[in-house]
């Protein structure tokens, strides 16, 4: 070692670690790279998506286009700047990396993925991932910016530095990506010559001496950073501007907001109708009876409930990957974490609970893109409070029913409106209130510096989003259908036993008689409570089991629903039920993807507890001081 430049010499071998074939691929690099866009153009449609064990992080997996084996796997690692960070990101690579991972095996190779237009920082990632001794292939990304911005590098004198063969690619044209097939291809070999190179690397756990490092390896190599362009920091000038930038943020943001719920929902609603249609045309090939009921009520209509929310994922997921290919997600990360930390949030969570007013569901979905466990979890549990467009059903039917349609404001503004803007604008503040609850109590986490590497603004491939797109509806339809078919199918039994009996007489009828006594002083009797129950599988099922309920009873059969809600509801009830609904976490979907991100039922537990006394509490408190004042 030599103590004056705190370096010390190392053999790296560019053959396996272990005799034999190559057979995982690790692929490494910094956030904002290129990394999971090389990945996309490696694997296409050849890959799979699924948590590591006993974390959230993710693992992708794919089978290499273009090598003439099929038992090459390449791992797509997190993002990382090192490999000696805390981050639950950096532990998965360092855990995978070093074999220690259950269930993922050791990686034989690394393509170590770095963006050429920031050359000189993303160096200091080499260091570490060089020093575990596996063959490398360096790939300098986005070489062709760089090129065209009069950047400059010599790959053969780098490659002389650093041991190992660099290559200049471009993930996002596809060019240069012959040179990985030709290294995996020849490094594949089990007689391939060894081949080992003794190079100069800093001090393995010393930080700061890979900055001396990286920076004496650029100078030698002849690194010529590119020259900044101009349109990008005018760009950013506006877009990070204290003034304007949140402006474009909330413009952008409020736009993703309104394409998702203006045109998401119609989709939704379209696609549930074909759905229902396809139900419908089945159901007499099977006969009146249980088998009718059990395929079409109790599988059918449970498997549409979740390919229902299909065309608002799927649209949610484009957006945001519009967003982050272009650049613009991380600028707009910094911008809200100014506003966002003033609640113990990250920056991140603001565009999922944004998204959330349209479904929860793509919402949850959405926080992945915040690496702050604590945070990401916080964002999960208040994200539901967010008044989605399955609470609408109840809210137009309960407040057409009982709020007289009075003006407020002219005819812009009407007392109806004013309800229903008061029932969102409630279940915001409950998600305000809940975030700093759990940021100052059980999701306590030290503040710490928003620190992102931005990237160069890019046009997105159709290619990279239709695989994102592919990805995630695959990932939901596999891991949430499942649980929410399981809970209908128990629903439905529930409704059917004993055969033959009416619906108030079956067991979950009987259920509603049990619990009526601990609803009764919300203002709600024995059908409402039938309607909470099956409106765990979607909010918008009580107004169909209301339905049911009040046209089989022979004093209401004659009248309309809002009728007979009003002839068995007083104001206060009604003002409760909505109340309720607002703050009640009633959605089986959110819940199995709930269970899904956070790799545990704990947190779907807890947060349907909460949520659900926070209902009963105001719910309670809405009836009482609205019978107070109609005294």
């Amino acid at each position: 070692m030599s103590s004056c430049c705190n370096t010390e010499t190392i053999e790296v071998p560019i053959e396996p670690r272990v005799p034999g074939r190559i057979r995982t691929v690790a692929l490494v690099g910094p956030p904002n790279s290129g990394k999971s866009t090389l990945f996309n153009r490696l694997t296409g449609l050849r890959q799979k998506v699924a948590n590591y064990p006993g974390v959230t992080v993710e693992q992708r997996v794919g089978r290499l286009n273009g090598i003439d084996r099929a038992d090459l796997t390449l791992i797509d690692l997190p993002g990382i700047y090192g490999l000696d960070t805390y981050s639950e990101d950096a532990r998965v690579a360092v855990d995978v990396l070093h074999g220690e991972m259950p269930g993922t095996p050791a990686p034989d190779a690394i393509l170590l993925v770095l963006d050429s237009l920031h050359l000189r920082r993303q160096l200091m990632l080499a260091a570490p991932v060089l020093s575990l001794g596996l063959p490398t292939l360096v790939l300098l990304n986005m070489s062709d910016l760089m090129e065209a911005r009069g950047g400059h590098i010599d790959t053969l004198a780098l490659a002389q530095e650093l041991g190992v063969p660099v290559a200049k690619i471009s993930a996002t044209r596809g060019a240069g990506l012959d040179s990985i097939t030709h290294f995996l291809n020849r490094k594949a070999e089990p007689d391939a010559p060894l081949s080992v190179t003794k190079i100069e690397l800093p001090v393995v756990g010393n930080p700061r001496s890979y900055r001396q490092w990286a920076t004496g390896i650029s100078t030698r190599t002849k690194y010529k950073a590119p020259v900044s362009n101009q349109a990008t920091k005018r760009i950013d000038g506006v877009l990070l501007h204290r003034a304007w930038g949140p402006l474009v943020f909330l413009a952008v943001v409020f736009a993703v907001f309104q394409v998702v719920f203006a045109i998401g929902q119609p989709l939704s609603d379209g696609f549930g109708n074909l759905l229902n249609a396809a139900g419908d045309a089945v159901a007499p090939l099977l006969g009146h009876g249980w088998l009718e009921s059990l395929a079409i009520d109790g599988v059918w209509r449970g498997v549409a409930s979740v390919l229902v929310f299909l065309p608002q994922i799927l649209l949610l997921f484009l957006f945001i990957g519009v967003l982050e290919d272009s650049g613009y997600l991380a600028r707009a990360a910094l911008i809200a974490d100014r506003v966002m930390r003033s609640i113990g949030l990250n920056g991140k969570a603001f565009i999922p609970l944004l998204s959330a007013y349209a479904c929860a569901v793509p919402a949850i979905m959405a926080t992945r893109t915040i690496e702050n466990k604590r945070d990401r979890f916080a964002t999960i549990l208040v994200a539901p409070f967010m008044t989605c467009s399955a609470r609408l059903p109840i809210y137009m039917l309960m407040i057409a029913a009982f709020i007289p349609n009075k003006p407020l404001l002219g005819d812009f503004f009407g007392l109806r409106a004013a309800v229903m803007l008061s029932l969102y604008v409630l279940g915001f503040l409950a998600a305000l209130a809940t975030a700093r609850l759990l940021k100052s109590s059980i999701l306590k986490a030290s503040s710490a510096p928003f620190i992102l590497e931005l990237p160069q603004y890019r046009l997105p491939t159709v290619r990279s989003l239709g695989l994102r797109l592919v990805d995630r509806g695959k990932v939901f339809l596999r891991q949430a259908g499942t649980v929410i078919l399981a809970v209908t199918l128990v629903l439905w039994i529930l409704s059917h036993v004993p055969f033959h009996a009416s619906l108030g007489e079956s067991v979950i009828g009987r259920i509603g008689h049990f619990i009526e006594p601990i609803i009764r002083p919300l203002g709600f009797n024995w059908k409402i409570g039938i309607g909470l129950l099956t409106s765990v599988m979607a909010r918008e099922v009580i107004v169909g089991t209301l339905g049911t309920l009040y046209g089989a009873d022979p004093t209401t059969h004659s009248l309309g629903l809002q009728a007979a809600l009003r002839h068995d509801l007083t104001l206060g009830g009604a003002m409760a039920l909505v109340v309720f609904f607002a703050f009640a976490m009633q959605c089986t979907s959110t819940i199995a993807i709930v269970r899904r991100e956070t790799n545990s039922w704990r947190w779907p537990a807890l947060q349907f507890t909460y949520m659900s006394i926070l209902a009963y509490v105001a719910a309670l408190a809405t009836n009482q001081a609205i019978l107070a004042f109609m005294r």
